[in-house]
């Protein structure tokens, strides 16, 4: 295990001391562990927020072409089945991929099986753009995660599954 003590105290400790002076009946315990995971979820987000930049997307744009892409060949995914993904409904879905047809990331056609619906393609440039920012929201997730070991990395992971079970 990393030898790097925590600091002395955060801003979450601060919070938490305030709360124990005027409120000492209250166990504020879990304001350390979710103000904390509030905080990470925050600054690691907006800084892969700034990555995905880099190639035009906001974040919530990139979700739809990781999700073409992590859909595998040939790219491909009904809009209903973009918005379950993604849970968004399919108003906020439309203008998404609007934005990103336009920009000739993405394109929409007649589903073959159904003519009714349609269907959404990665495109070339959107897969060529997709590789490169999923490495770089990566970088920025390995970055945040530098102070801890892989025993660490594992360990918080662990965790995390664990209370993201209990209350989702």
């Amino acid at each position: 295990m990393n030898e790097t003590p925590p600091p002395a105290q955060d801003s979450v400790d601060a919070i938490r001391t305030q709360w124990n002076a005027v409120r000492p009946d209250l166990d504020v315990t879990p304001m350390g562990v979710f103000g904390r995971i509030y905080r990470i979820s925050r600054a690691v987000g907006d800084a892969v927020e700034k990555a995905y930049s880099r190639y035009g997307v906001t974040r919530g744009e990139f979700d739809v072409l990781a999700t073409l892409r992590r859909s595998g060949e040939p790219y491909t995914l009904s809009p209903r089945q973009l918005s379950a993904s993604l849970m968004l409904t399919t108003g906020g879905m439309t203008g998404r991929l609007d934005k990103l047809e336009k920009a000739g990331l993405l394109r929409r056609s007649p589903d073959p099986h159904d003519r009714r619906a349609l269907q959404v393609t990665l495109t070339e440039r959107g897969f060529e753009l997709i590789e490169l920012a999923v490495v770089a929201g990566l970088e920025v997730q390995y970055e945040a995660l530098a102070g801890l070991d892989a025993d660490e990395v594992e360990l918080l992971t662990g965790l995390l599954r664990k209370l993201l079970d209990q209350v989702a």
